[in-house]
């Protein structure tokens, strides 16, 4: 077999692996081959972090265990990759692309690493991501880290692949692996999902085992897959062990009423009338459609959030140092290495929000408590109440705009997660049309571990779109 393996979606390369049509070793060296050409050579996209170096023999070993006529699990020699932030127990880094991180191995998988491996996937290398998940500074640049450099965006090189799963993000648009997985705290997965052509889903915070991940908010972070279809991304849901969405079919839409949230696509004329298209496909398909809905929140939920996420990520970051022998004993010390390395570590940007963080004074203090019951709860109330008051089974909202040049400011670009996020509560961004030669998506949100019915609403959407234009590489002017 060629390199046409990395045209296939995840299912159709586990079913040609199954019959015989290729070997695992085969699938894993047309990715490698493929990584080589497009993400080290060629346009250059910057992905990838690593390789891992025991691919090949995990991918020998898939092909004996085929030999012997085992039992098959569903991701048997299936290439994935991992962002750079969760822990395999392997050669790998845990770098979350942190210089100061370069040489951290972690001695045991994380719990959704053992479960890929158990689903019978090749762990194929560690993608590149905005550097500690986008919470080192506030003039953070998308897809850049001080181990990684900058990530490109296949669509337009000189365009941000939004963060941080940047690198997950991008591997999947460039086939450069057919599945990935990333992390979001607040839009780290559908966003550089949106900006990249792909399908994102963001699960219900705490369906996926958290454990082995380089920590920012225990509130709202969660891993989930990337893909370049909602099948796809169901198939890895169900492997990193969130709810079951496998079996969700694209069984029409007919009476089910979803709630439009257009307020945040009204900065732009091409994204609003692109989701508007979305709209009028849904009740084509027969959606009962709620339009012209608001999350009300008041402003302060936002700043409240930022307040939650100090905190937790001080504590997490301190828990997770103490279990993880990487030369670092708190943020503190995270902080003394940056500022002594800063040259190299901080040359376009600081490290204001870890500076933030550390002057919080902990889990038990009035601020985090005000922080917690101002933000998550505001907005799970929020949505409750919509959902209650509507008969809602999703909201459906434009995921992003177009993607914004690297190094111009990301402030009030267009932006849905924080709905999900704040609230703990599942997301999927699936790609729906081009604006200004860009992708733009569209997200569905809905109640918690409601992941099978998002997936079918998503599902049938998507065949409603059609085939959706892959990256053209498109250099800058």
């Amino acid at each position: 077999m060629d390199s046409d393996l990395t045209a296939l979606t995840a299912r159709q390369l586990a079913a040609a692996i199954a019959d015989g049509t290729c070997s695992a070793r085969e699938a894993a060296q047309a990715f490698l081959d493929r990584i080589d050409a497009v993400d080290r050579n060629g346009p250059t996209l910057n992905a990838m972090l690593e390789i891992n170096p025991a691919a090949m023999e995990i991918a020998r070993r898939r092909d004996e265990s085929s030999a012997r006529g085992d039992d098959r699990a569903p991701l048997h020699g299936v290439p994935i990759v991992l962002k750079a932030n969760i822990d395999t127990g392997d050669a790998m880094a845990t770098s979350a692309g942190s210089l100061a991180l370069e040489n951290h191995r972690a001695v045991r998988d994380a719990p959704l690493v053992a479960r890929l491996r158990a689903a019978g996937a090749i762990l194929l290398g560690k993608t590149n991501l905005s550097e500690w998940a986008n919470f080192r500074s506030t003039g953070s640049i998308s897809g850049w880290s001080s181990l990684g450099g900058q990530t490109r965006n296949p669509y337009g090189l000189d365009r941000s692949p939004s963060g941080s799963s940047s690198g997950s993000a991008v591997a999947v648009a460039a086939r450069l692996a057919p599945l990935s997985v990333g992390t979001e705290t607040d839009g780290s997965i559908v966003s550089p999902a949106g900006a990249c052509g792909v399908v994102g889903i963001k699960p219900t915070v705490g369906a996926i085992d958290r454990e082995g991940i380089v920590p920012i908010a225990a509130s709202t972070d969660t891993a989930g897959p990337f893909a370049n279809s909602v099948a796809d991304a169901a198939l890895l849901l169900d492997a990193l062990g969130g709810p079951s969405s496998t079996h969700a079919t694209r069984s029409g839409l007919k009476g089910l009423r979803i709630g439009v949230l257009r307020h945040g696509a009204k900065s732009h004329a091409g994204v609003a009338a692109a989701l508007g298209e979305a709209v009028d496909a849904l009740s084509d398909a027969g959606a009962a459609i709620v339009d012209r809905l608001y999350i009300d929140v008041p402003d302060a939920t936002y700043d409240a959030e930022y307040q939650l996420l100090l905190h937790e990520f001080k504590d997490g970051l301190n828990r997770y140092l103490a279990c993880h022998d990487t030369g670092f004993g708190d943020l503190a010390s995270v902080i003394a290495y940056n500022e002594a390395h800063a040259e190299t570590v901080m040359p376009l940007f600081g490290q204001e929000h870890f500076e933030a963080a550390q002057a919080c004074e902990g889990l038990d203090c009035p601020a985090y408590k005000a922080a917690l019951a101002g933000s998550v709860h505001v907005m799970r109330e929020a949505i409750n109440h919509m959902f209650r008051t509507h008969d809602l089974r999703a909201l459906i909202a434009a995921t992003n705009g177009p993607a914004w040049k690297v190094g111009e400011s990301e402030r009030r670009r267009i932006s849905s997660s924080s709905i999900a996020a704040l609230s703990g509560y599942p997301h999927i961004a699936v790609p729906w049309t081009m604006v200004d030669e860009l992708p733009v998506a569209v997200s569905f949100i809905g109640l918690p571990r409601s992941e099978t019915d998002l997936v079918g609403i998503a599902m049938a959407f998507e065949e409603a779109r059609g085939v959706f234009p892959p990256p053209a590489f498109v250099s800058g002017a």
